[in-house]
């Protein structure tokens, strides 16, 4: 199977330098084919285990502690809101 590295980096708006694309492509076939290897799933039991149902809780309203009690751990504070240092420029 023929990979389209270019086209592949494209949509993910990747960059990769041309001297990479012969390795992508390797890696990328490699991936393809260890997934065509894995057996097919035949019915919905096969993704259930029944002795863990995973029953989602119900949704209950809790009290929960103020906001001023809160911020008054904060460094900085204003508006109710904690003030954190700029990471992204």
């Amino acid at each position: 199977m023929k990979i389209d590295v270019r086209h592949i980096a494209k949509l993910a708006k990747l960059r990769i330098p041309d001297e990479k694309l012969g390795q992508m492509e390797k890696e990328l076939s490699s991936i393809v084919a260890m997934v065509e290897k894995l057996p097919e799933l035949t019915g919905s039991t096969n993704l259930l285990d029944p002795n863990n149902t995973m029953e989602l809780r119900k949704d209950e309203i809790v009290p929960s502690m103020p906001r001023e009690d809160i911020l008054k751990n904060a460094p900085k504070a204003a508006a109710g809101c904690f003030i954190v240092p700029k990471t992204v420029e």
